[in-house]
């Protein structure tokens, strides 16, 4: 149920932050995690421009002058971060437990995303013959492995279904 929710009441969200038509704009989340990305990409002493691209919903992410990457509203993570709060609410914990480790899982998969979309970026920018294989597999595989984990340690730590079971 909380997925549900948590999906539809983003859904709205999007539907009433994004445009399309004539003119594309993308999300304010969408543009925070490209602005991060960016910023990030950055400290590793590139030259990163980001801007909306007008004729589609999503921002060009360009490294040294060369468009590399398109950021759209799935590389937000946000649909991620929903599936994983809908986890640890329905396996649920105390409460004082579910804030903070909610808090928490969402900081780490969100800094997960940024390093992802940066790295990401900055491979297929020296290597894009890598490109099909890096965004299909392996940096999925980062995201979800990072909500996996934290899966596995609120059902081994903090999930009151363990205690229930173990008494």
């Amino acid at each position: 149920m909380v997925y549900f929710v948590l999906t539809g009441l983003y859904s709205f969200y999007l539907n009433k932050t994004q445009t399309k038509g004539a003119i594309f704009e993308c999300s304010p989340i969408t543009k925070m995690v490209t602005n991060h990305s960016e910023t990030v990409a950055e400290w590793f002493g590139y030259d990163i421009y980001t801007d909306q691209n007008y004729q589609e919903l999503s921002l060009m992410f360009m490294v040294n002058e060369k468009y590399v990457v398109k950021i759209v509203e799935g590389c937000t993570s946000i649909s991620v971060m929903i599936l994983f709060l809908a986890f640890i609410i329905a396996f649920t914990g105390s409460l004082k437990h579910t804030v903070i480790f909610g808090f928490v899982g969402l900081v780490l998969i969100y800094l997960t995303n940024i390093f992802r979309i940066v790295t990401l970026s900055l491979i297929i920018y020296h290597y894009p013959k890598y490109q099909d294989v890096l965004h299909s597999v392996f940096f999925p595989a980062a995201i979800y492995g990072m909500v996996f984990l934290l899966w596995i340690i609120w059902v081994n730590k903090y999930a009151l279904i363990n205690k229930k079971v173990n008494e």
